[in-house]
């Protein structure tokens, strides 16, 4: 980018956020206050440290459809939806109903319900993979799938790529975000831990390879130590990163080629990229797949599946699965109602082609303004990546 052009855009930004940050102290006073008394008991003032912001985060009094209001009585247009966690919208009229009358007759019993079966047939239909079992979150669907990997293969060293995130176990807290003088090459990167409290023995079990690039995978699993390859088949940790052509079918010939299992997290990506799931779309099945978001409708649920042989672990009892709130009635009659009522192949094309709209009306602004920016969609999801060119991987994000 041009010196200039790179000033005067800077210029501009700071401009328009001490503008906008005045704005956002007048009209938000209620949130100032609620986050000062949750400060006192709750660190950062927040139930999770990505909530956090400056000066301090809205604070939301209730939602419906696209809209949130927060304690000051602001009307916001909400285009995040918890990362896909609420992709059919705040408060659904099917997903209030099926959660509605699945109150009436308990909301966890500790015991199977009929509709965890339902839900799993949903599941395998939708992903082409047979057995499923159930979790709360994306960390627990990812921590499981690699649990499973491991013994299917008997080895414990797994890999991922830089700038991924897979949840917040341990295992994969490393280089999700690295500073740069920590992160080595970029082609053979650094294992940088992301929190404090992270043992050394698990960040060096954890094998960090640049995303888009075949040639290090090969590289990563030559020893045949590794138990599986951990990633999401489009990258959104880091914008939308999306798949050179043919690199996840490279993977895939890889990973079997050294008896590494794949682990695709479709946490993000399962729904929004229309029926089948980002594998689907692409046409590459992995050993084992990692779901939550959109699944639940706005309630916690995740879920992982695979290949009968490495469910069957499962089966037999070699792996050890538990959870007191797995499968809950609750979560699955969500669930129920978006697998089955609202997010069908035809729903979801709609919403594919009206996200299409607003990336193209985007890209239109950024090219009307010259910005040195671009727009990504993949599915029903899109974001505005502030480089002129696609991005490959972590370092060119950063």
């Amino acid at each position: 980018m041009d010196s200039t052009l790179r000033a005067s855009l800077a210029s501009k930004a700071k401009e328009i956020t001490t503008r906008e940050l005045a704005t956002y102290a007048e009209r938000t006073a209620g949130s100032q206050k609620a986050n000062a008394r949750a400060r006192k008991v709750l660190p950062l003032g927040v139930p999770s440290s990505f909530q956090a912001y400056d000066p301090y985060p809205l604070v939301i009094s209730s939602a419906d459809g696209p809209k949130m209001f927060d304690l000051d009585g602001n009307q916001y247009t909400d285009y995040d939806m918890g990362f896909g966690a609420l992709f059919v919208g705040h408060r659904h009229p099917e997903v209030m109903k099926a959660i509605d009358a699945q109150l009436i007759n308990g909301t966890l019993f500790v015991n199977p319900c009929e509709a965890n079966a339902e839900v799993a047939e949903l599941l395998a239909a939708r992903y082409g993979l047979p057995m499923w079992r159930f979790t709360n979150s994306g960390t627990e669907s990812t921590m499981d799938a690699i649990r499973v990997a491991r013994a299917a293969t008997g080895r414990e060293k797994i890999v991922k790529v830089e700038g991924g995130y897979h949840g917040h176990h341990d295992e994969v807290m490393v280089s999700m975000k690295p500073p740069l003088h920590l992160a080595g090459s970029a082609d053979a990167p650094n294992s940088v831990p992301a929190s404090a409290g992270i043992s050394s023995s698990v960040v060096k079990n954890t094998i960090v390879i640049p995303y888009n690039d075949a040639a290090a995978l090969e590289r990563a699993l030559s020893s045949r130590e590794v138990a599986c390859f951990i990633v999401e088949p489009v990258m959104e940790n880091i914008g939308i990163c999306l798949p050179q052509d043919g690199y996840l079918k490279q993977v895939r010939e890889i990973t079997q080629r050294y008896g590494t299992l794949l682990v695709f997290d479709e946490v993000k990506t399962g729904i929004t990229a229309g029926w089948g799931g980002a594998s689907g779309f692409i046409g590459v099945q992995p050993d084992l797949v990692a779901l939550a978001k959109s699944i639940g409708g706005g309630l916690p649920l995740g879920a992982f599946g695979g290949k009968q042989e490495y469910m069957d672990l499962i089966t037999e009892g070699k792996v050890v699965h538990l959870g007191t709130y797995n499968g809950n009635p609750l979560c699955m009659a969500a669930a129920l109602a978006v697998l089955r009522d609202i997010c069908t192949p035809e729903m979801t094309q709609i919403t594919i082609a009206r996200n299409s709209m607003l990336v193209n009306a985007v890209e239109g602004i950024i090219t009307e303004a010259s910005l040195p920016a671009h727009v990504v969609q993949f599915g029903a999801k899109g974001c505005v990546t502030w480089a002129p060119e696609q991005i490959r991987n972590y370092r060119d994000y950063k």
